[in-house]
């Protein structure tokens, strides 16, 4: 997994942001101490900052610098100073990016998604937004189950479970591990909700003409 750093001192955004990214399958470091934060940066070892401009006793952009002196980390701005000169000084501060709040979670994770395969950093799956296994597609940028030209929404349930189907693919997943990974990621959800859901998914597998993906193992779990 890519690891990313926030480092943002409003705790209501920087919970926010933990919570998308940790869904979107990062894992995710947040700093709330704002001393030192060049050396605790060091220390998580990030494969991508978000940095806010608008912070305790330092600037935003100076951090940056600061930064830069000491990793290649990229560093993409998440700021409410949203007009062309403040955007400028970010990227000729060292920023890789720059977006502007209030901002919009898909767009945020695909500019997230570009600026790491542009910056060359790499995890242990080429792709982690798309899974393919039978002809069908998930993708968890749209949150789509795609097959054979023909695709389907997903609630937040479901594609958190076909994300567990899909990135297992082949395994037997069980319904603990479903229902304990949903309640990691702050969906609580009992046995019976499970079924409902899974049910749901099946459903929409057989809109797109893959209705039998989804394979029901008695006493161990699901499989595809």
């Amino acid at each position: 997994m890519y690891r990313i750093l926030v480092i943002e001192d409003d705790p209501d955004i920087r919970a926010e942001l933990k919570l998308l990214l940790e869904n979107a399958l990062y894992e995710v470091d947040v700093i709330e101490d704002f001393t030192q934060i060049v050396s605790q940066a060091e220390a998580c070892a990030p494969d991508l900052i978000l940095l806010d401009i608008q912070l305790p006793g330092i600037n935003g952009l100076s951090l940056c610098q600061d930064i830069r002196r000491k990793m290649d980390t990229p560093v993409i701005f998440v700021t409410s100073f949203n007009n062309a000169m403040d955007e400028l000084n970010g990227m000729m501060m060292g920023g890789d990016d720059y977006i502007t709040k209030p901002y919009h979670a898909p767009i945020l994770l695909a500019r997230i998604a570009a600026v790491l395969k542009r910056t060359g950093k790499k995890g242990p799956q080429k792709d982690p937004y798309h899974f393919i296994w039978k002809d069908c597609e998930l993708n968890m940028l749209d949150a789509t189950l795609s097959c054979r030209g023909r695709s389907a929404e997903l609630t937040k349930n479901e594609l958190r479970i076909c994300y567990n189907l899909f990135s297992k693919a082949g395994q037997i997943v069980s319904r603990e591990e479903l229902i304990d990974d949903l309640w990691d990621n702050q969906i609580f959800i009992d046995d019976n909700t499970l079924s409902v859901n899974i049910t749901r998914i099946r459903g929409k597998l057989k809109d797109i003409g893959a209705g039998n993906m989804i394979e029901t193992r008695r006493g161990q779990g699901y499989r595809i």
